[in-house]
């Protein structure tokens, strides 16, 4: 059996096995995938990783600091 290619309807999708694998390069935990604001979110870090293009930028110094609100 053979699996074709994800699709992508929107330029911050990811393929959703790929979420199963990933976890926060700084706490190792898991991450939740928010859609609308095309990011990874780490609560433990406190950090939001960007999806660029349908991949996810798991730099530290690229992802963007969760505010008091957000988390």
């Amino acid at each position: 059996m053979s699996a074709s290619p994800p699709t992508k309807d929107s330029p911050g999708e990811i393929d959703p096995r790929l979420l199963e694998v990933l976890v926060c390069p700084l706490t190792h935990g898991v991450l939740e995938y928010d859609a609308a604001g095309s990011e990874l979110i780490s609560r433990a870090a406190r950090l939001a990783y960007p999806i660029r293009n349908g991949v996810p930028v798991m730099l530290p110094e690229e992802a963007r600091t969760l505010e008091e609100s957000e988390g």
